[in-house]
């Protein structure tokens, strides 16, 4: 299964994602955890140009790495019979690419040519419980540092969750204003393990 987690930044879902790899392996499920922007020369050139690349110049950045991400790495370790579980993907594109000034169209029309996940989780909180933790841990990007973009992030991954249910995709919407990472990740390998869980929990 290809498995992919996305969320507001500060919403903690790295936390959530490290924490469904660990209870597969426990489960003893061959587990293959990866990242976007991905490792490579060209996704660590987008993960650190946030301040120097915008709008259509970095959509098309973000896209490009995704596409060899999908070739190199995730397809490979899904044909290798691993769940592939990936902090970030296209529902990340969909919310930070559209509040940086490109059309949604168009960033799915960049990317919609991305296998897409069999189980694509989004996990989102009240604004003001993330706003409280990105002052504890700090802003990592300049789409964080932007005043209200909290809320901004928030609505639109809502409705970054019904587009992709509209093209078909299956999302699971998880809260994480009150749930712990744990609790999260448990309800996330349910869903990897039962494929009628879908909507929002």
């Amino acid at each position: 299964m290809f498995v992919t987690l996305d969320g507001p930044g500060g919403v903690g879902k790295s936390t959530v994602a490290a924490a469904v790899v660990a209870e597969l392996n426990a489960a003893g499920v061959p587990v293959h955890a990866t990242c976007e922007p991905s490792g490579t020369e060209l996704g660590t050139l987008a993960r650190h140009g946030t301040d120097d690349y915008r709008g259509m110049a970095y959509a098309c950045l973000i896209a490009a790495d995704r596409y060899q991400h999908v070739e190199h790495e995730v397809r490979p370790a899904v044909a290798q019979g691993k769940t592939v579980v990936c902090d970030r993907y296209i529902a990340s594109s969909l919310v930070l690419q559209v509040l940086d000034g490109v059309g949604r169209d168009v960033v799915w029309e960049l990317n919609r040519h991305a296998d897409m996940p069999d189980l694509a989780v989004i996990v989102n909180a009240r604004a003001e419980v993330i706003e409280k933790r990105l002052i504890s841990r700090g802003a990592h990007s300049r789409y964080e540092r932007d005043p209200g973009g909290t809320e901004r992030e928030c609505a639109h991954f809502r409705e970054a969750a019904r587009f992709l249910m509209a093209a078909g995709v299956r999302v699971l919407q998880l809260d994480a204003s009150t749930a712990v990472p744990e609790e999260i990740a448990r309800t996330v390998v349910a869903a990897i393990r039962d494929p009628s869980v879908r909507g929002s929990l």
